[in-house]
């Protein structure tokens, strides 16, 4: 059975985007920082059909997360950043769901990923995904309205941030104006780096 996992990156003061994002502006002012200790990692480089690159235990951990996962969910608006920047093959070489209220006929790439836009909500993709995924597990890519509706429907099984160590003061916050339940979370695994700190939380029980 597939688990539904959150996998995103986040700053040391809990932005996981800077202000001012658009699609021409992917991830805001600064966002980019974010995520500046993977782009040179080979398990990275290769989701581009590019060689070499840095083996490492953070490139490790990239590598289990892209093995596990068999599809992908994400909203409307990191699809719409995605599109203009992501290169071609995009990186997921999975299908991803959409999360929209505007109708469009699916999207197929090279590498194996298809965009399949989603108007009927949360569940609905969710199940779309299972399918897809088969027995690999469902990864949540963002953004933050979409991993706070997951979570506040208790949908999510394993929460995973990897925290760059950066400050950018402003931006989209991932658990800013949520209707949550306290809830002790059950530490996974914490890997850390120089360049990025790798946390994983389990929110439901492995059953």
């Amino acid at each position: 059975m597939s688990n539904v996992i959150v996998g995103i990156g986040m700053s040391v003061d809990g932005f996981i985007a800077g202000p001012n994002s658009s699609p021409q502006n992917a991830l805001g002012d600064n966002g980019q920082q974010i995520h500046q200790w993977m782009y040179e990692l080979e398990s990275w480089r290769e989701r581009q059909d590019r060689t070499g690159g840095e083996k490492n235990k953070d490139d490790e951990v990239v590598r289990e997360a892209f093995d596990r996962v068999g599809a992908y969910i994400m909203g409307r608006r990191m699809f719409d950043e995605g599109e203009v920047s992501w290169p071609n093959p995009p990186p997921f070489q999975a299908p991803v769901f959409v999360l929209t209220h505007q109708r469009r006929d699916p999207w197929v790439r090279e590498g194996g990923t298809t965009f399949t836009f989603v108007t009927d909500g949360i569940d609905s993709a969710l199940e779309q995904a299972t399918e897809a995924a088969g027995k690999q597990d469902v990864r949540i890519a963002g953004g933050a309205a979409v991993v706070q509706q997951f979570l506040e429907a208790g949908l999510i099984d394993e929460l995973q941030i990897h925290i760059a160590p950066v400050l950018l003061g402003d931006g989209i916050r991932l658990f800013d104006n949520m209707n949550l339940e306290p809830n002790k979370l059950k530490i996974k695994r914490v890997i850390s780096s120089p360049t990025v700190t790798h946390l994983s939380y389990y929110l439901q029980s492995e059953d």
